[in-house]
């Protein structure tokens, strides 16, 4: 981690990493940005030379415009589409026409695009880092149905139009999936472009802002540029941050704000007291940027934590850990209905997994090994064999190369980036994750839920203990929080701290939300699955 004047009291320096008082010498003639261009990685000095265009445009206006052409093509199409399987029946009253129902629709459009405005469907990309759209599909449901028959009423109350339920109906049915798709593509091609990269500075370089920057580095499609820290007394970075520059003192944040063209200030457990980062943060309102704190206990609240009030102080609700019986009923259900359909849906796929098997190296089809279920009771996975049949025998042998025993690695976990033991076959089928599908039938026979905690071996369930348990208070999942944020990326500590997440604060609709997350993971090939 690259250092520069003023960010650590004298003699702190050297924790850090050679001070650069020679490569900022010129900094009171040329302004901070002459000195920090020495220290800046070369992706912030790209994103700042091609921002220095009067041009340029920030991540919000991009998104809003892109989502709203999204969605006014989505509505029209799935209109046009209505229009021409049900044109009007014979006898009823229509004053208007096909054409003129055309002319009413379009000039309901700033109706549509206000109303997506009041369910926030324009304005979360830029505030939050990992918003997606499995975060917008309740949006985009309540918006179409809600328009749609307030519309419709409209019509009948004026006499305008009298529409015919069928065509209401294909409308509604067609628009919700295809506006939805649309929005996928649309922050797909936004997320290429410069203007979707916010430049971000976390002011805190303990072990809480440390965290922070390396689950960020981790994961670029959050559109993150991660400038550097703002802190007085930095700690010893851990390994893969060393690149990252200490930038100043937090009395230097407004004017690094200004010279880096930062959006995003993440604050995260400061060394300053409380009574200075509450005026730090207040002092960032004068800037056009989006501020995110870490809550203190971070590991104890959740997304489903909400906010209420006690005499004008705010109080976060922490969930009580309990899954009603209904609840039970509803997972079980769905566990049951969709597996059953993806196992006759998937009958030929498996069939030709099968056939490349056997053709690529000897040994059966299916591999079989114990693993820790829900209640501690232990059950054998079922998954497409992706290794040669003597795998156990040689793991010893490349312990070494263990990714996880590298320094600052969690040992707990055993995973190589290039296991010899892989078959050609197997490498295929483990990138897109097709070496799970067997897994449904876990789920048919009780043992396993389309989503749930990582299901561990029992080497590794072992170092599992005290409220850690509490995972398997749900049965183990095909997919979850650990496969679809990074998979082998992830830290066993972190991966156990995820899976404790979802068991304390499920929700069906949070399992549907996985689902449909999952889908461009395994498509585009799930990164850390090797």
């Amino acid at each position: 981690m690259s250092v520069l004047p003023g960010a650590a009291e004298p003699g702190e320096t050297s924790a850090l990493g050679p001070g650069l008082g020679e490569a900022v010498g010129g900094r009171h003639e040329h302004g901070l940005l002459a000195g920090l261009r020495t220290a800046l990685d070369e992706r912030t000095l790209d994103i700042l030379d091609q921002r220095a265009s009067s041009r340029f445009k920030r991540r919000g206006w991009l998104v809003r415009r892109a989502l709203m052409y999204a969605d006014l093509l989505g509505l029209t199409l799935a209109f046009a589409l209505s229009e021409t399987l049900y044109a009007p029946a014979a006898g009823q009253v229509n004053r208007l026409g096909v054409n003129g129902e055309y002319v009413v629709f379009l000039a309901s459009i700033p109706f549509w695009l206000v109303a997506a405005k009041l369910y926030g469907l324009y304005d979360r990309d830029e505030s939050r880092a990992n918003h997606t759209t499995a975060d917008d599909v309740v949006g985009v449901f309540h918006l179409v149905t809600i328009v749609s028959w307030l519309l419709v009423a409209g019509a009948y109350l004026t006499g305008v139009a009298n529409p015919a339920f069928t065509k209401v109906l294909t409308f509604w049915l067609v628009a919700v999936p295809l506006v939805t798709f649309l929005r996928v593509g649309a922050r797909s091609i936004c997320r290429t472009r410069i203007s979707y990269v916010q430049n971000t500075v976390i002011v805190g370089a303990g072990d809480v802002g440390q965290l922070v920057a390396r689950k960020i580095l981790q994961h670029p499609e959050y559109g993150i540029n991660l400038v550097g820290f703002v802190d007085d007394r930095p700690k010893e970075p851990v390994p893969g941050l060393e690149r990252l520059t200490l930038l100043g003192s937090s009395a230097q944040l407004p004017e690094i704000l200004r010279e880096l063209d930062v959006e995003r200030v993440i604050v995260a457990f400061s060394n300053d007291s409380f009574e200075h980062v509450v005026e730090l943060v207040r002092s960032l309102y004068d800037f056009e940027v989006q501020i995110d704190v870490v809550p203190r206990l971070f590991d104890l609240v959740s997304p489903s934590a909400q906010i209420h009030t006690l005499e004008g102080i705010p109080l976060l609700g922490i969930p009580s850990l309990h899954l009603s019986r209904s609840s039970a009923v509803f997972k079980r259900t769905m566990d049951v209905l969709l597996a059953a359909i993806g196992l006759v849906l998937l009958a030929p796929v498996f069939a030709l997994i099968a056939c490349a098997i056997k053709r690529d190296s000897r040994g059966p089809v299916f591999f079989r090994q114990v693993r820790m279920g829900g209640g501690g009771q232990t059950f054998r996975i079922f998954k497409f064999r992706t290794m040669v049949v003597d795998a156990d025998e040689h793991k010893a042998e490349l312990q070494h190369l263990n990714k996880h025993v590298r320094p600052g690695s969690d040992p707990r976990m055993f995973k190589i980036m290039e296991d010899p033991r892989i078959t050609p076959v197997g490498r295929f089928l483990r990138r897109y994750s097709l070496d799970e599908l067997p897994q449904l039938l876990n789920v048919v026979r009780g043992e396993m839920s389309l989503v749930g905690p990582r299901p561990l071996i029992l080497e590794e369930d072992r170092h599992v203990s005290h409220w850690a348990r509490k995972r398997m208070n749900l049965k183990p999942g095909i997919t979850g929080l650990w496969q679809v944020l990074g998979r082998s990326d992830i830290p066993f500590e972190e991966m156990v701290k995820l899976d404790y997440l979802y068991v304390t604060t499920w929700s069906l609709w949070q399992d549907f939300r996985l689902l449909f997350r999952t889908i461009p993971v395994v498509i585009g090939g799930a990164r850390g699955a090797y």
